[in-house]
């Protein structure tokens, strides 16, 4: 008879990744880190408990996109209030405030619940090669 063990929260181990953004595609490397965040690349993996590890992008103002995005994809947002859509380019968006793209798509591919709010406040995002972590980095990819 197999047992199956769930994690507990207060038994997870948290690491810290870095990944360097720099000629990546955006996409691909967003996957990556949603995977890292929920912590399902651990074989502890429970998924109504944080198991995931912090994550670091570096360099995210340099991150690659394919195809013609830059020019055509638009993020929106909407204040509540009638006429007060606003739109912005990704272009726009990557040149003013690339943590907050890295953001946005990121939490699209976690949970929408307080699990998911959680996960998403061990991300950091820094848009030149220096950020304030080098003593709690363990791992780099």
């Amino acid at each position: 008879m197999n047992i199956t063990k769930a994690a507990k929260a207060s038994e997870i181990k948290r690491d810290w990744v870095v990944l360097d953004a720099k000629d990546k595609t955006f996409g691909r490397l967003i996957t990556e880190v949603a995977t890292i965040l929920r912590g399902k690349h651990k074989p502890c993996y429970t998924p109504n408990v944080d198991c995931g590890d912090f994550v670091v992008i570096v360099n995210a103002s340099l991150v690659k996109f394919s195809g013609m995005k830059l020019e055509d994809k638009e993020y929106f947002t909407h204040s509540g209030y009638f006429g007060s859509t606003k739109s912005k380019t990704l272009k726009e968006m990557l040149e003013k405030s690339p943590e907050k793209l890295f953001h946005l798509a990121v939490r699209g591919m976690l949970p929408k619940t307080k699990l998911g709010r959680a996960m998403i406040k061990k991300l950091k995002v820094y848009t030149s090669s220096e950020h304030p972590h080098t003593a709690q980095i363990t791992k780099s990819k």
